[in-house]
């Protein structure tokens, strides 16, 4: 009798677990089917926009407002499924300092053409950042995904030999669904440090979209701990990748 119990209950939980299995298929494929167009759509809009942005006819200042139009209308489940943020949370480990940047495709989208844009997934340890800095000749557009960060953008008014000159333009707290944009004049310097255990951001960059604009797109490492001028500005340090990550990261 008890052998006779064990395997009933042995088959009874194989069974349980076999159709917890089915279901959660089946839940997640009828998910796919009815968001899927919904993100494909929302992933070509972002696109034609980017394409827009590179031919000049819109001005970063516009493709920030229109990216932060498309943003807020995402459905965050089905971005979160798309860049499939549950498996970068098993497979990739979050850094002691910084942040992981994890990648994601498009191949499943059908007609979407070529894309124009870089894209990332950025996580974060609490307490640990996407360090301060800023870009030449790039648009970014940002969204939460997990958990929660503490965003600071500035305005970059000045550069010096050592030192920018910035500007305090947002300091709050972002959750998911939250958004920020960049460009060249707008909230040009940025820093997200994570606040909850663990949080995930996502990422569009276009850069060298305007040939008028010089220099390398890549990051430039600011110190917002500088001397406070007057109106609110900062006089802040121009950093190495070392030294920002050592303080901020």
């Amino acid at each position: 009798m008890t052998a006779d119990r064990r395997q009933f209950a042995k088959t009874a939980l194989g069974s349980l677990v076999a159709y917890g299995f089915l279901e959660t298929c089946h839940r997640n494929n009828l998910f796919a089917e009815t968001v899927r167009p919904t993100i494909d759509a929302w992933f070509k809009d972002l696109s034609a926009m980017t394409k827009d942005l590179r031919g000049r006819k819109l001005t970063d200042l516009e493709f920030q407002k229109k990216m932060e139009e498309l943003y807020a209308k995402v459905n965050l489940e089905a971005l979160c499924g798309f860049v499939k943020l549950d498996e970068i949370e098993k497979t990739k480990k979050l850094p002691d300092s910084g942040a992981l940047s994890a990648g994601f495709d498009f191949k499943k989208i059908p007609d979407l053409g070529e894309v124009t844009f870089g894209k990332q997934i950025f996580g974060c340890k609490k307490d640990r950042s996407i360090v301060p800095h800023g870009h030449l000749n790039m648009c970014t557009g940002f969204i939460i995904l997990k958990g929660e960060w503490h965003g600071r953008h500035y305005d970059r008014l000045e550069t010096g030999k050592d030192h920018y000159i910035v500007k305090p333009t947002i300091d709050r707290k972002f959750k998911p669904g939250e958004l920020s944009t960049i460009s060249d004049h707008k909230d040009n310097v940025h820093w997200f440090k994570a606040v909850s255990e663990t949080a995930y951001i996502f990422n569009v960059h276009v850069t060298g979209y305007d040939p008028e604009i010089k220099g390398n797109s890549g990051r430039l490492y600011v110190d917002p701990d500088g001397e406070k001028l007057a109106g609110g500005l900062v006089k802040a340090p121009k950093m190495t990748s070392e030294a920002c990550h050592k303080k901020y990261g």
